[in-house]
């Protein structure tokens, strides 16, 4: 490890673009030929990239052409040890085994391997809500090979110099298996009302300290706000700039830690806004390559921005296209600037645009997705690593999640699971169904709000997760994606003629566009 720095470094004023260039097209850019497909290092079945070698070919009438060609993946086998050489010392990728475009996958970090696909539980503020680190590592069900946390909240409290003093968030939180950070972009959006974002950073109101704040740290609009300036004064402000999140991460200790990107909400209405979003992610992203103190143990992945603009040539080419101009700086990347309530259909298709483009040699994390069905969808599209509170949260609802009809939940609280003797889910291995807990006997602690009723539904819906991963894992190996697919989409949505739902529009074209037919 580095020796620690007391404070992030200053802002390197080359990075700082003015006012009139915010809408600019980078500099780098401006060899790029947009009428083409933005990608790169590409391998069948995908269309050959731009770096593709080309074979040349006779047709029938004897006249040759040269054509690019992708190239068939090469696979590494299942239990390769990592050799961790240059340029990312603190990882590597083996691809053990592909489906059409899902992919079996090993991402080797620092603190063990993790099998792809795979969905990370959050971890706010260093711990799982209802659980302790003994009940993820000891449990067959649950068994998480990396958790997330999140640096915005890390840093308020209880302060990242603490974290690093105690040796790092792994031993803070007494965890010796992987962590992803966050970079504390999301609450550009999650809390914009306590944020003003320039071209230095965003300044965030500090919720615990505000006078105005309500639960959840959204601002309560009938208090009367205080001026910026005396929020400062009062040491209630704080200021991210990339540095400062670079910085944080780095104390941290976390293995993979993300950029910081210029969010902006999905649902937006402001191409402008959207554009400049772009275009600084990318000033950013250098920034936060300038910062970075500790390559040799810590993973930086840049976030894909640009809305839902997947036109050829758009924000999210250019994004796309400015991260391919440093991809050896990349060890993996990220797509963001979804799961903000953009229709089904945008969504699946920023996914599949970025999928088409990002390098098939290197980790895809779809940032801030846990719905099941997402997850089968999106790895048929090629993500690998996904994260969301939803398992987490619903659990603390009293919701189980399961397998069957859409949307594949159980209201534990509701009237119909009063007298219910039947476990959550028919072999489960967690705490709860291996354990004998029944639907009544929940319901009646939910009701009593019993601590231990929302910790065992926690665990069940964090290994029902565990084990949909595992489902898909097997089936890649199997090269059987595809039926995979069918059979979880077709159990969630048996159609009205069968007395359940019709299988939504925008799956069956996602889907499609993976080469997977549901009929």
């Amino acid at each position: 490890m580095s020796s620690p720095t007391t404070e992030p470094p200053e802002t390197d004023p080359a990075f700082i673009a003015k006012e009139e260039d915010f809408t600019k097209l980078p500099s780098e850019l401006s060899h790029v030929d947009w009428t083409k497909p933005i990608s790169w290092s590409k391998y069948e079945p995908y269309p050959p990239s731009h770096d593709a070698d080309a074979i040349t070919t006779t047709d029938d009438d004897g006249d040759k052409q040269t054509v690019a060609v992708a190239p068939h993946l090469p696979l590494t086998p299942e239990g390769t040890k990592p050799s961790f050489k240059p340029p990312h010392k603190a990882l590597e990728f083996h691809v053990h085994a592909t489906s059409g475009r899902a992919r079996y996958t090993t991402v080797h970090l620092p603190h063990g391997p993790v099998a792809t696909p795979v969905f990370m539980p959050v971890g706010t503020k260093g711990t799982l809500k209802g659980l302790s680190p003994m009940d993820v590592t000891n449990s067959d069900a649950l068994n998480n090979q990396i958790i997330l946390a999140n640096t915005y909240h890390l840093a308020l409290q209880p302060g990242t110099e603490l974290i690093r003093d105690a040796g790092g968030l792994h031993n803070f939180m007494n965890w010796d298996r992987n962590i992803l950070t966050d970079s504390g972009g999301f609450q550009m959006v999650s809390l914009l009302k306590l944020a003003e974002i320039t071209e230095e950073g965003v300044t965030f109101e500090n919720p615990f300290l505000s006078d105005n704040n309500d639960k959840e740290g959204e601002t309560n609009s009938s208090n009367k706000k205080r001026t910026r300036q005396e929020a400062t004064e009062s040491g209630s402000m704080m200021l991210l700039r990339p540095e400062d999140s670079i910085y944080h991460q780095n104390n941290i200790g976390s293995d993979i830690i993300m950029a910081l990107d210029d969010v902006v909400s999905s649902v937006a209405d402001d191409k402008t806004r959207f554009q400049i979003a772009t275009y600084r992610t990318l000033r950013w992203l250098d920034r936060c390559f300038a910062a970075h103190r500790r390559p040799h143990d810590q993973n930086l992945f840049p976030i894909v921005q640009g809305g839902l603009d997947v036109s050829r040539g758009g924000l999210r080419d250019v994004c796309l296209a400015g991260f391919r101009e440093r991809d050896d700086k990349a060890p993996g990347y990220a797509i963001g600037g979804l799961a903000g309530g953009e229709s089904k259909d945008d969504f699946w298709k920023v996914v599949d645009h970025c999928c088409r483009a990002l390098p098939d040699t290197k980790p895809r994390y779809l940032m801030g997705v846990g719905y099941p069905l997402d997850l089968v969808v999106c790895t048929g599209l090629g993500v690998d690593m996904y994260d969301c509170v939803y398992p987490t949260r619903t659990a603390r609802f009293g919701v189980a999640l399961i397998d069957g009809e859409a949307p594949g939940t159980l209201r534990l609280k509701s009237h119909a699971c009063s007298e219910d003797y039947r476990v959550i889910m028919h072999g489960c291995k967690c705490m709860a169904c291996a354990g004998g807990y029944t639907r009544s006997q929940l319901h009646a602690m939910l009701k009593n709000d019993n601590p231990l009723a929302v910790s065992l539904v926690t665990h069940h819906n964090l290994a029902y997760m565990m084990a949909l991963n595992k489902r898909m894992r097997d089936a890649i190996k199997n090269d059987a994606y595809g039926d995979f697919a069918r059979s979880f989409v077709c159990d969630q949505y048996r159609g009205k003629d069968s007395g359940g739902q019709d299988v939504p529009k925008w799956v069956k074209d996602a889907l499609a566009a993976a080469e997977i037919s549901l009929d």
